[in-house]
């Protein structure tokens, strides 16, 4: 009896739906103009860095580059957040077009070369596990501040999936300008490390949350075109 209560039981729990859907419990509301809107009504901005070889430069490149980036910290009276992502080294479209080159060789000799030179590209990239690594500094913008919020206020938006906090157009404009005055000091005093900056519009954006979000997946199926993407409301 007891074991067909339990039957009966697991086959209750098996029928039973998933109601809350994964996208309940993440941060991000919406992505739109280049910008993030977390679902606390802030804004994030996304800009990719490039980097240098410190170790390359000289005592003094090394002691200006400290130089500058200490003055960039203390320029900041907001907190930014500096992302390191790393990546295998995807190939496969440096390969293909080796393996097109291939047939167009009509030389034996110099397309048995090719075939030695793919295999050790090939070969090179399993065996060494090489990475890429992008740089992000992500900007953010909130009009009421954390630290003007309770202990308790922020707790509770940690530990439960909150509501979506809704931006007519006229506070989002509003919002995004502050943004952008953010983005732009950042990007001049970035510029003065030696570095490069481009800020992620919306395409960018979208494609770096899928690959974080879905690492796996990224890698084979590839995000298409905003334009070619159906929403459901």
């Amino acid at each position: 009896m007891a074991a067909k209560e339990k039957e009966m039981q697991n086959k209750k729990l098996s029928g039973n739906k998933i109601t809350q859907s994964t996208q309940l419990f993440l941060d991000t509301a919406e992505i739109k103009n280049d910008t993030v809107i977390m679902k606390d009504g802030s804004l994030r901005a996304v800009m990719m860095v490039s980097s240098l070889n410190f170790a390359l430069k000289s005592e003094d490149e090394q002691n200006a580059v400290v130089s500058s980036y200490v003055s960039f910290l203390n320029f900041l009276d907001f907190p930014i957040q500096v992302v390191i992502q790393s990546r295998k080294l995807d190939i496969s479209k440096y390969q293909k077009r080796l393996a097109d080159r291939e047939k167009e060789i009509t030389n034996e000799l110099l397309r048995r070369q090719m075939i030695n030179y793919q295999t050790y590209v090939n070969e090179l990239v399993d065996l060494g596990d090489i990475m890429s690594k992008r740089f992000f500094v992500v900007i953010p913008y909130r009009a009421v501040e954390d630290s003007k919020r309770g202990f308790f206020a922020r707790l509770t938006d940690v530990l439960t999936p909150g509501k979506v906090i809704k931006l007519n157009q006229q506070k989002f404009d509003k919002y995004r300008y502050t943004l952008n005055q953010r983005v732009e000091h950042v990007k001049m005093h970035i510029r003065e490390l030696g570095l490069e900056t481009v800020v992620l519009d919306t395409q960018s954006l979208i494609e770096l949350y899928y690959n974080v979000y879905n690492p796996d997946v990224a890698d084979k199926q590839k995000m298409p075109e905003i334009a070619k993407l159906r929403i459901e409301e």
